[in-house]
């Protein structure tokens, strides 16, 4: 798809809301995120209900703690708000369709584990009896620990062992509502053997593998072909398992799981429709489920466009908890039988917005180098026909002239490759070749869109600057290098500045994939970013957007860079920002990421000591210059891993 590049008029002063149109912040922002008269971007985690806090002044309070760029700012009270708006979906959709079932949602750990998180999320489901899903044996043991509402699920999904099953059957003689949901036939027997030898009643789940699935990245995570779940003779032996160990009534909950993100609500209809099929045949079979999972899947639009396409959504969370509720009951009414109560998993809808990573650019790399165009510099045949190219450029001969620069560089490069071109006419020829294509994409900007030859279209990509940022997208942006995930980054500030640069940013790895080489669009994706030029002495911060899902625990330590720090922030009327910040997490040091490669700090000290007394016995250092270099080199050891600026 061609990409529509939107028009500003630049003979207009640029405003706060063309920034806002250009970076589309009102259609990814959820109508959390919006740009101040000053020109800063804000967040309002209540929406309309409250004060809308710039990001900046966030930054600078944590500048007080001495929390420094790369950094993490959650807004506590959007978890909040994302819970209640969730629970209050799906009870209105109940209450207009005269639904006679409830509603349990679940929050997946795994899509952002920290304990902060998961302690506000629960702590906001509380008036809904919101629950939690766990996945693995760690997560079971953080879950039954902080899990303390005795009328909220807990469902456990993943393959399990008998410390995983035994632990679930802990928190059953505890009274919690555990629901161990069943990936395979062998799990089963493992459930009635362990709650026997327990003497306690356990509550079993049923994953059903569907033949709808989602699609897009995560498709495989449904269909026939899935990873988890029971065909339908599995189910049917299963029940039998359950009969044969006289644990019949354990049997509560059916479960399905089509996918991560699923942009269109089609898809989520047809499967929800399929598997209340299921439920409605298994309880007709005289096995009485209480509740209907529909697992995860709920989308975030994280490009603004409203569309299928696997970075957006097509609906909304209203629509979403209407359709889900509708379809399960009309099956059930077709079928007569009982309504389920209600379980989903959506873990990306309700962290996504939640916390924002602001990250410094440093430096930029350039293509066109800030020299004065010298046309007496002719001393040799391809500068001279540079100068040419560039002296009869025009809307007419944009195309012809593109291509014959385009010649001249591939012409010089082979004749540097032989010998047969000097430095010095090299370099000029390079420079001339991008000062003359920056003009050459100054008239195609000036022309009907239409009549721009398709070649000249990429000058944008050609001509595309690079933002060095302080931070690591291995770190703190995994899901953008392994799967191509989408994320808004906009400049925190300098709104009402007009945006001159089309860039791409770096961050400081020493790994070429350490980069961002796509944007949002709203027709297609961006692959430059309209950013300001950076000012001499003066920080330019850029914030990178919904990356509260997955991306907080799934970041890697290429180059050993660490966590970022971290600081909570809760909305505060009493405080005259009218926010404060509750919890500080520096992130990690140089010494602690090296002792996660087995490099003991005090081991590492005694080494530098040992080759500094070395050198002060060969006269190298003098001793009061040495010891200060070994101070140094104690000192970084509890520096971050990120670079530092005065």
């Amino acid at each position: 798809m061609e990409a529509h590049p939107q028009q500003f008029d630049e003979h207009q002063p640029w405003t706060a809301e063309d920034s806002a149109t250009l970076y589309m912040i009102d259609r990814w922002g959820g109508g959390y995120f919006g740009v101040n008269a000053d020109g800063e971007l804000t967040v309002a985690p209540l929406q309309e209900n409250g004060i809308a806090v710039p990001i900046i002044d966030a930054l600078r309070e944590a500048h007080v703690l001495n929390l420094k760029s790369p950094i993490l700012i959650r807004f506590q009270d959007l978890l909040r708000h994302r819970v209640e708006g969730l629970n209050h979906a799906f009870s209105r959709a109940i209450t207009e369709y005269k639904y006679q079932g409830s509603y349990r949602g679940v929050f997946p750990i795994k899509v952002n584990q920290l304990r902060e998180v998961v302690e506000e999320i629960l702590d906001a489901g509380r008036p809904f009896n919101y629950g939690l899903e766990v996945g693995s044996k760690p997560e079971m043991f953080a879950g039954l620990a902080i899990h303390n509402d005795p009328e909220a699920l807990i469902v456990c999904n993943g393959y399990k062992d008998a410390s995983y099953i035994r632990m679930a059957m802990i928190g059953r003689k505890l009274g919690k509502k555990i629901i161990l949901i069943a990936e395979k036939l062998s799990e089963v027997r493992a459930i009635t053997r362990i709650a026997a030898e327990m003497n306690v009643e356990p509550m079993i789940g049923m994953r059903v593998r569907l033949l709808s699935k989602g699609a897009g990245k995560w498709a495989t995570s449904g269909g026939e072909h899935a990873k988890f779940g029971l065909s339908t003779a599995e189910i049917l032996e299963a029940i039998e398992i359950l009969r044969e160990a006289r644990m019949e009534s354990a049997l509560r909950l059916l479960h399905f799981h089509i996918g991560s993100q699923i942009p269109d609500i089609l898809t989520i209809k047809r499967a929800v429709r399929e598997a209340a099929m299921y439920y409605a045949k298994l309880y007709k079979l005289g096995h009485p489920l209480e509740y209907l999972d529909v697992g995860g899947g709920l989308a975030i639009d994280y490009d603004g466009s409203r569309s299928t396409f696997h970075s957006s959504m097509n609906y909304t969370m209203e629509e979403y908890a209407n359709d889900i509720v509708y379809n399960i009951m009309d099956i059930c009414d077709d079928e007569r039988v009982p309504h389920p109560n209600i379980v989903s998993e959506s873990g990306r809808a309700i962290v996504a917005h939640h916390s924002v990573l602001v990250v410094r650019a440093f430096g930029a790399i350039e293509k066109t180098p800030a020299e004065t165009f010298n046309h007496l510099a002719t001393d040799h045949k391809l500068i001279r026909e540079i100068i040419e190219i560039d002296e009869r450029l025009s809307e007419e001969t944009l195309n012809e002239a593109w291509h014959d620069l385009l010649q001249i560089k591939e012409q010089s490069q082979n004749m540097f490759e032989l010998g047969l071109l000097n430095l010095d006419v090299k370099g000029r020829v390079e420079t001339l070749f991008w000062q003359v294509t920056e003009k050459l994409q100054r008239i195609a900007r000036q022309m009907d869109p239409a009549e721009v030859p398709e070649d000249v279209k990429t000058l944008n990509v050609e001509l595309a600057d690079q933002h060095i940022c302080n931070f690591s997208v291995f770190q703190s942006l995994l899901d953008h290098w392994a799967l191509g995930q989408l994320f808004p980054i906009v400049p925190i500030h300098r709104l009402t500045e007009r945006p001159t640069l089309e860039s791409t940013l770096v961050d400081i790895t020493c790994d070429s994939d350490g980069k961002v080489g796509k944007y949002i669009d709203l027709f297609d994706v961006r692959e430059t970013l309209p950013l300001h030029e950076l000012r001499d002495g003066e920080p330019y911060y850029l914030g990178i957007f919904l990356t509260g899902a997955y991306q907080d625990i799934m970041g890697d330590i290429h180059n050993l860079f660490g966590r970022v720090n971290e600081v909570h922030v809760f909305l505060d009327p009493d405080e005259e920002s009218g926010f404060y910040i509750e919890e500080e997490i520096p992130g990690q040091s140089i010494g602690e990421v090296l002792a996660m490669t087995q490099y003991d700090w005090r081991d590492l000290e005694k080494r530098m000591k040992t080759q500094i007394d070395a050198a002060i016995k060969q006269d190298r250092l003098k001793p009061t210059e040495g010891m200060r270099l070994l101070q140094d080199f104690e000192r970084g050891l509890k520096d971050q891993t990120y670079l530092s600026f005065d």
